[in-house]
């Protein structure tokens, strides 16, 4: 690890984004690159419920989903790790105040056409299952854009941008983020 990884890797980065945004595949080449493991909330669910996030939402309910959420993001916010929330983490007024106490939080910002061709037709996503999946998006990022944004040290517009790029932009932003960082203190 160069030396200006080594520094960057006791940042703990969380991603924040819609469904389809890359914050789970770009969160694992960003903790690859700090040499720190990768907290995929949803997964994190996952395994600690032991069900699939659709089986959660249809036998718990998207409130009870929620709510495991928060639970989740409590435990592990603040661990060496880059954290990918999942889409709707935002929601919660008390998720939304442990991202703003647990900076840096980066928004992987994509259109809903763009996450459309991404993920259409995708059954382990149980708020675009079964309808129009671009209608549905555009919904989603109508209320969730402005809180992704409230909440987020920095924004990155995803689009055509490709994985690898979008990593070297996001390690751009964490070295400047860095040294604000020490200048503050």
């Amino acid at each position: 690890m160069k030396a200006s990884t080594k520094k960057l890797s006791q940042i703990s980065p969380i991603l924040v984004g819609l469904m389809g945004s890359g914050k789970s595949s770009i969160g694992r080449r960003l903790a690859a690159h700090l040499d720190l493991p990768l907290i995929d909330l949803d997964d994190y669910i996952v395994e600690k419920i032991g069900r699939s996030i659709p089986e959660i939402f249809e036998q718990d309910g998207e409130a009870a989903f929620r709510q495991m959420e928060t639970d989740a993001l409590s435990e592990v916010v603040g661990k060496p790790a880059v954290i990918a929330t999942g889409g709707g983490a935002v929601l919660s007024e008390t998720n939304r105040r442990i991202l703003k106490e647990h900076p840096p939080v980066i928004w992987l910002k994509a259109t809903p056409e763009f996450l459309a061709t991404r993920i259409d037709g995708d059954s382990n996503r149980p708020l675009i299952a079964g309808g129009d999946t671009l209608s549905r998006l555009r919904e989603l990022a109508g209320i969730r854009y402005p809180l992704y944004e409230a909440c987020a040290d920095f924004s990155l517009p995803r689009c055509d941008m490709k994985k690898s790029e979008a990593l070297h932009e996001i390690l751009r932003f964490l070295k400047k983020w860095r040294k604000q960082q020490k200048k503050r203190l």
